[in-house]
């Protein structure tokens, strides 16, 4: 199968400017070259906030009735598509087909519904006379051009959790899907033309530089990212210079903090695949496990009778985990385990699987520092880290000793320690005798490096909207 890629601006698929550089698409199940996408240039930045611009006079004004409708008709679509668009998105990412299938789209399409009825309720204050003779009311208006930026390990989604928010409160978008695995969201935007007005939402190729177009074009009145920390802190910079919006989702570095009187069975269980999920390339991962002392080499085990059940694998193979999405990804997952210093042991994984493709076992290292960059960075691969702790101080302090801050999770049967846990732990979500759920209706985001504001729920809807006090005298004029 061979992709060659185009953007789809201001309703149709366009050509790249002519000497447009292109971009090889790589099956990270095999290490094969399946396609090409343009590396979208100044000029085709510019023609999609320009299609995006003239698209917002129109469609801002549209009621949240029929920008509802139009969500609910593009879920209807996408939904119809289900078995192209999962088999683009696992030729681009290599993830399991049944992961693809069963989890995650019938999320995205919930998650397109969801918005396409939060949109009608959304509100401002009740109008009223808070001075003499004068009427006060809020308004709840657009932003203006989003300029929304994706990443690789959940193209789809992401994608849906950035666009349809935006398209819900009146807002027309850029949205720009990472160079690695495109070709599902542009196919998603090809499908949602018959729904959109043209430049309503619009798509581009490329790789940082076409990012970093977009988000300096004079067009532009917010950003959404979800990214690596370094990726957000480049376009904070950018923004702030600007004075635009923005909202990021970065990086995550969850801790799993298990104590003795958990069911440490089903503990270890959930735990195993909460952190190898995607092959451990997510966000919310179950990375960061702290065990307390008692239990750890008992928990130790248990993980390893896990994880050595798990199977790596191409998406037709049926197996558990599919490979990491590059060469380069695989590389730093093996430099973070190169130098395991004094104590650190790699107790299972820690070697690529020698076959084609970006494959990587299930790895359990124990006996870490704190200030190792195994704990400290953000893995995003198939790797599960162990510390001891002793006491709960003890364990909030490991928890929170790291920049990220997006979600942690606890596991134990005293409801007491579970709440002060929750209370203590500097993250954006704080789940207890689970691991990250996830509902369209609740928020997601995180503190410090892992960003700030929200996707999902009425909260992600804030991120599109502006707030606009107006008052109306009573006087006779």
């Amino acid at each position: 199968m061979t992709q060659d890629l185009r953007n789809v601006i201001a309703g149709e698929s366009v050509a790249p400017t002519a000497g447009t550089p292109q971009i090889p698409l790589i099956n990270p199940s095999t290490g094969e070259v399946y396609g090409s996408a343009p590396a979208s240039t100044g000029a085709d930045v510019d023609y999609a906030c320009q299609a995006a611009s003239s698209a917002l006079t129109t469609w801002r004004r549209v009621t949240p009735a029929d920008r509802s409708a139009a969500m609910l008709r593009a879920a209807t679509i996408l939904e119809n598509a289900t078995e192209e668009l999962c088999s683009l998105e696992v030729l681009g990412t290599g993830k399991p087909v049944r992961q693809m299938v069963d989890d995650e789209f019938p999320a995205i399409i919930d998650q397109i519904r969801f918005f396409a009825g939060a949109c009608r309720v959304l509100e401002g204050s009740s109008s009223g006379e808070y001075l003499p003779d004068i009427v006060s009311s809020v308004r709840r208006e657009p932003l203006g051009v989003c300029a929304l930026i994706t990443p690789w390990n959940y193209p789809l989604m992401m994608a849906v959790w950035k666009w349809a928010p935006a398209i819900a409160t009146g807002n027309t978008v850029v949205l720009k899907p990472s160079e690695l695995a495109p070709a599902s969201t542009v196919r998603m935007a090809e499908l949602l033309q018959e729904v959109f007005p043209p430049g309503v939402l619009n798509v581009i190729c490329g790789a940082a530089p076409t990012g970093e177009a977009l988000v300096r074009h004079p067009l532009v009145a917010a950003v959404s990212l979800t990214g690596s920390t370094r990726a957000g802190r480049a376009v904070a910079t950018i923004a702030a210079d600007r004075l635009i919006h923005v909202q990021l989702e970065l990086g995550g570095n969850a801790p799993v903090i298990v104590f003795a009187d958990a069911n440490l069975p089903s503990a270890a269980s959930a735990i195993i695949a909460a952190a190898l999920y995607n092959s451990g390339q997510d966000c919310t991962a179950a990375t960061r496990v702290l065990v307390q002392s008692s239990v750890h080499d008992n928990f130790v085990e248990l993980l390893l009778s896990y994880a050595s059940r798990t199977t790596c694998g191409a998406p037709h193979e049926d197996a558990d985990l599919g490979p990491l999405i590059s060469e380069a990804q695989l590389r730093r997952v093996e430099d973070l385990l190169s130098d395991l210093g004094q104590s650190g042991q790699v107790v299972c994984g820690g070697k690529r699987i020698q076959r084609a493709g970006y494959f990587f076992p299930p790895t359990i290292v124990t006996n870490l520092t704190q200030d190792h960059a195994l704990v400290q960075q953000e893995i995003f691969g198939p790797v599960v880290t162990l510390q001891k702790f002793t006491s709960e101080e003890d364990a909030i302090s490991l928890a929170n000793g790291v920049s990220q801050g997006l979600t942690a999770s606890v596991w134990t049967t005293d409801t007491g320690c579970a709440m002060r846990l929750a209370r203590e732990l500097d993250f954006g979500a704080v789940s207890v005798n689970t691991h990250a759920p996830m509902a369209s209706e609740m928020p997601h985001g995180g503190f410090g490096a892992s960003g700030y504001g929200n996707d999902l729920s009425i909260y992600g809807l804030d991120e599109y909207t502006r707030i606009k006090h107006v008052a109306v005298s009573l006087a006779n004029t």
